[in-house]
């Protein structure tokens, strides 16, 4: 009985953290809506402005699993990589839930040190994960070692003004939002001096580039 009763309660937990982040995802989305943030229409614009695309996709920085499900609802092949166990956790679960779990392979793992060989995807995507990164110029040079010859590594991250509504909204929660310096923009010059030929594109909140070996 207390076997039982221990496993219930774990499982319970479970749950009463998923239903939480649940009411949190849905609290800033509502909180983006007030801004004129519309997330689902932005991962479209991006996937949009990315194709076409080939048959095996990298998302590095799962997070909540947002882009990895956008990507599979398109019926694309997507391996993803967090250094979350948690994160990574949560985002399979919706992709269960979601019926796309067949389509997506994940991984916990840290993008400045992908455990793949070279050239082994047609396109490595990384979506507002730039700015958490402790060292972008190595996780760039992973995601380029391992994109595959004709391929395009696609970099999208906040703009200036998509920075402001992050700062607001994470001081109007009593915290503070972290970013690096180092942005889109910076991103591209670090590719192009590594043989890139790199597009930009933005959107009011996001910048974003897609890069090509020249």
């Amino acid at each position: 009985m207390k076997t039982k009763s221990a496993t219930t309660g774990s499982g319970e937990n479970a749950a009463g953290r998923e239903e939480e982040m649940l009411k949190r995802i849905e609290r800033r989305r509502e909180q983006y809506r007030a801004y004129g943030y519309d997330t689902d229409r932005e991962r479209d614009w991006m996937i949009e402005r990315a194709l076409p695309l080939g048959a095996l996709t990298l998302e590095t920085g799962t997070g909540k699993g947002h882009f990895t499900l956008a990507l599979a609802r398109r019926g694309f092949r997507v391996t993803t990589v967090d250094a979350s166990e948690e994160e990574q956790a949560f985002a399979r679960l919706q992709a269960e839930r979601s019926g796309l779990a067949g389509l997506i392979e994940f991984r916990v793992g840290d993008a400045e040190s992908l455990d793949f060989p070279d050239d082994s995807f047609d396109a490595v995507f990384s979506v507002n994960l730039l700015h958490h990164l402790s060292d972008p110029r190595r996780a760039l040079d992973e995601m380029a070692r391992v994109l595959a010859p004709g391929g395009k590594l696609v970099v999208s991250d906040f703009s200036d003004e998509g920075f402001r509504m992050m700062d607001e909204l994470h001081r109007s929660e009593g915290g503070r939002h972290r970013a690096s310096p180092f942005g889109v923009e910076d991103a591209g010059r670090h590719l192009r001096g590594k043989g890139f030929a790199v597009e930009t594109s933005r959107t009011r909140f996001q910048v974003m580039l897609t890069a090509r070996r020249a």
